[in-house]
Order: structure tokens, then C-alpha cells, then sequence
């Protein structure tokens, strides 16, 4: 956060944060921090949010959490990450009933449409597809790409940090990193995987994801695939041991449906880890070329892809390589430099 107080000395900057921050979002003098008492996506922000914070002398608003809130007096820019609610409700989870929390995001991603000043996304193929979802949006819709923080980065010391996990050392790593929501696609993952790799004992699929009551379902496929005994999920690890699965992992696996830009990939390859993904939405544009792509809804091609990987050491380390270069691409700056852009803009300085 401290990007943009920096890069914008003649700005001041309100950050509303969690109840649960863990520390400060900055420490720029021209930064303050308000915590406020409501979840970002909630019936308090939409409808009330000039209620629960202070935004009185607020001259831009910027809603980084893909709706618009009602009752903002002034401008405001808002982030949408991607319109799934809108054109797949089906590959979103919902926390109560997917019906009601899909009127509410239709309400809020739509207000945001129909109001915003501006329109920001996270990569050029949201972009796109927001263009193409209403193409009078054209000239209020700008990409801010996300970025990576110096701490994925290819490590070392990774074996103490994968047996504290209960992971088997020795072991080559299939990894998917992601929440389990349809649109993650991992039953799929696990398909791929067992294609590719139902008879390599010296293999392993792990998965570090956000377990809903439905994962049960997931555990019963890898029984059904016959590899259950090398499947193993991780409901949440902690910074360093990520970093450390990432570097470990002979391939990360990302078979999404749609991504409004797949924060794991730029992460895998930051660490050295080469990538098999969906040649879908915003894949192809964070790879850059850097790993392989294959058709989302193809299982074979996507199994073939991660043979490759897996048995080629020539192209795994080509991967490699590229991936760091193509990583150090993508950097918080950068993403805090475009949108400071499209606030001048807004503002008219």
C-alpha cells in the first residue's frame, strides 16, 4: 500500500481496512488508516457504506472489491476482477444461497457499470471481456495488472517446511493453489492428474485450497480415480510454506474455467515452478508464453501437458527459466502506477 502515497506526495490517502488487519497498510505521512466494521462484500458496504466510514471529505472512492456501493456522493473508480456472476453464475460459490448472493453481486457488479467513473480490471483479457459484455463501456475501463512481492522467489530450504506439512520427502509435487469454487475447475485437476500420472507411485497431487462442506466430493474422486492415497489437501498454509511448495513442485496444475488473472501462476513462476494451465481468459496473458496451455475442457491434452513436464527435464527447465523472466515483469508498483493514472484522470489533475 505504500505505492501509491509514494508515487502521489500531493494526495491523501484513507485506507479502510479489516478488523482482523494484522498491521498497518502503510506508513506514508500522507496515509491514514480507518477500521471499519463490515466485510467488504456485504449488505452493510453495499447499501450503507457512507454510514459505517468516515468518507466526508472523501473526493474519490475507490472500490477494490468488484461492487459499487450505493450512496457515494462523490466519483468513484471501481475494481471489477471479473463478471462471472453475470455471464457463469454457475461456476461461483456461493457462502448462502447462490440465487441471493448472485443478486446481490449482479446488483453491485451493474451499479458499477452503470455509474463508476471509471472501470478498473486486472488484466487486459477482463478488460476484453467487459468490452464485450457492454462495449459502451469502452474509454472507462482500464487493466492495472497485479504483481508479485519479492518474497516468492525460488528457495532452498524447502524440505523442512514440506515434512512440517506431512508431505513425503522424496516425493515429485503436482500442485493447484486456489479456494474450491466451480470455476477452479479441480475435479478436473484431478482428472488431469490421474491421466497423467495414475501409475507414477513417485508422484504426488497436492492441493492448497479453502475446503468448503463439499469437499467430501473431491475425496471421493480421487478414491473413485484410484489415487487417493497420493492426493493431498491443505486447507491453508502460511506465507513460507507456500513460497516453499511453489519452489518444491515440479509443476503447478491450473485447469480454471475463467480467471480474472490467476494470482498463482505469476506466484509459481516467481519461485521457479513451471505451469500447465487453461488456454482460457486471462491465462495466456500472465504466462506470456512462459508455460503450457492446453484447452480447459480437454483432459488428454491437458494430461499430455504435464507428461511433458514431468518427463522432459530439457523443457521443465526452459519453463523455468522463463517463468522468472516473464515474473519479474509484474511488480505492486507498477499495478499502484496504473491506478494512480486512472485516479488523476477521474479527478481531472
Amino acid at each position: 500500500m505504500d505505492y501509491l502515497p509514494i508515487l502521489a506526495p500531493d494526495l491523501e490517502f484513507i485506507f479502510l481496512k479489516r478488523t482482523d488487519a494484522p498491521h498497518r497498510l502503510s506508513s506514508a505521512a500522507n496515509a491514514r488508516e480507518v477500521v471499519v466494521h463490515a466485510a467488504a462484500n456485504s449488505p452493510a458496504t453495499m447499501w450503507w457504506l457512507p454510514r459505517v466510514a468516515p468518507l466526508e471529505d472523501v473526493q474519490l472512492f475507490h472500490a477494490t472489491f468488484n461492487i459499487m456501493p450505493a450512496g457515494l456522493t462523490m466519483p468513484c473508480v471501481t475494481t471489477v476482477h471479473d463478471i462471472m456472476w453475470l455471464t457463469n453464475p454457475e461456476w461461483c460459490k456461493a457462502r448462502f444461497s447462490r440465487p441471493l448472493e448472485g443478486r446481490f453481486y449482479r446488483h453491485g457488479i451493474n451499479r458499477a457499470l452503470r455509474s463508476a467513473a471509471a472501470i478498473t480490471t486486472v488484466s487486459d483479457a477482463s478488460r476484453q471481456e467487459l468490452l464485450r459484455w457492454k462495449p459502451e463501456l469502452a474509454g472507462r475501463v482500464h487493466a492495472a495488472l497485479l504483481g508479485v512481492t519479492g518474497e516468492h522467489r525460488p528457495v532452498g530450504n524447502a524440505a523442512e517446511h514440506l515434512a512440517g506439512l506431512g508431505l513425503e520427502p522424496g516425493k515429485r509435487i503436482v500442485l493447484t493453489v486456489g479456494q474450491y469454487v466451480p470455476y477452479k475447475n479441480h475435479e478436473g485437476a484431478l482428472r488431469v492428474f490421474a491421466e497423467a500420472c495414475g501409475n507414477r507411485e513417485d508422484t504426488c497431487f497436492v492441493f492448497v485450497q479453502r475446503l468448503s462442506r463439499n469437499a467430501e466430493d473431491l475425496r471421493a474422486l480421487a478414491g473413485s480415480l484410484g489415487i487417493a492415497e497420493r492426493v493431498h489437501f491443505l486447507e491453508a498454509v502460511d506465507d513460507a510454506s507456500l513460497v516453499a511448495l511453489y519452489a518444491a513442485a515440479d509443476c503447478l496444475l491450473h485447469p480454471s474455467f475463467c480467471e480474472g488473472f490467476g494470482l498463482p501462476l505469476l506466484e509459481a513462476m516467481a519461485c521457479g515452478c513451471p505451469v500447465v494451465a487453461s488456454d482460457h481468459s486471462a491465462m495466456p496473458e500472465v504466462l506470456g508464453g512462459a508455460g503450457l496451455l492446453a484447452p480447459v475442457h480437454d483432459t488428454a491434452a491437458m494430461a499430455e501437458a504435464l507428461r511433458r513436464v514431468l518427463d522432459e527435464p530439457g523443457l521443465a527447465e526452459t519453463l523455468r527459466s522463463a517463468g522468472l523472466a516473464r515474473a519479474a515483469t509484474f511488480s505492486w508498483e507498477r499495478f499502484a502506477v496504473q491506478n494512480l493514472a486512472v485516479y488523476r484522470s477521474v479527478l481531472g489533475c
